[in-house]
């Protein structure tokens, strides 16, 4: 499946065990949409290769998506009304778990320091999908989910076909992994509006920047960690093997 999960630390905050991070850089400016400025301007040379704008943007569009995807699986596997919505709420929980692993990993050895919360434009599908229930929930979680899925599938394709550091290379395949996994498992329910995804894919949001960013973690403040369930029931993905 997934890579090997690390263990956690031993704070517990909002309901994810929790540890800091001494890590370096936060790139503030760079939204979930786009890099701002040159985004093959390379910010560091570490061993594992050049780190450039555009592969720090990514580390923390990951661990971004995973902030308010991982909510939302834990409600979806919960009050889904179906099975196929209360499994595809279970894939997303276990993946996002797994790629936050290790996308802390590849941000700690980078020294990206990266938010705690998701951006307000990701905080606002998840404030949406909360306030929801029954056939209604059901639907704008799988339409949801396939739109930012498949919005981050094409910049996993861009990173991996661009970047020259293998760890966020490594990052890369596992996203694309999960983001596959997640997108199959919301298709099965049959309640995807593939009109509205297509309409969210291919239109400028027309948010400001700041609305598509996360917010820098607070200093000090110790790290949200995404925890693996203790017991995954998730079903194979329809496009396993």
């Amino acid at each position: 499946m997934l890579v090997s999960r690390k263990a956690a630390g031993t704070l517990f905050v909002g309901g994810a065990l929790s540890f800091t991070l001494g890590s370096l850089l936060y790139p503030a400016m760079l939204g979930v949409q786009k890099v701002s400025g040159a985004p093959e301007r390379v910010v560091a040379t570490p061993a594992t290769g050049p780190l450039t704008a555009a592969d720090q943007d990514f580390v923390v569009k990951v661990r971004a998506a995973g902030l308010w995807e991982y909510p939302v699986g834990q409600k979806a596997s919960k009050k889904g009304t179906t099975k196929a919505v209360r499994n595809a709420g279970e894939h997303l929980v276990d993946g996002d778990a797994a790629l936050d692993a290790a996308c802390r990993n590849v941000a700690n050895q980078l020294g990206i320091t990266l938010p705690n919360q998701p951006s307000p434009q990701q905080q606002s599908f998840e404030s949406r999908l909360n306030a929801e229930s029954g056939k209604q929930f059901d639907t704008d979680l799988a339409t949801t989910v396939r739109a930012t899925n498949g919005q981050l599938l094409t910049t996993i394709a861009s990173i991996r076909s661009t970047t020259r550091n293998s760890l966020v290379r490594g990052l890369a395949d596992q996203a694309n992994d999960t983001v596959l996994d997640h997108i199959a498992v919301v298709e099965t329910t049959g309640l995807v509006d593939f009109g509205q995804v297509l309409a969210q894919e291919t239109t400028s949001p027309g948010l400001p920047a700041q609305d598509l960013t996360p917010p820098p973690a607070v200093a000090g403040q110790p790290q949200v960690v995404l925890t693996p369930p203790a017991n995954s029931a998730v079903s194979p993905s329809p496009t396993a093997g």
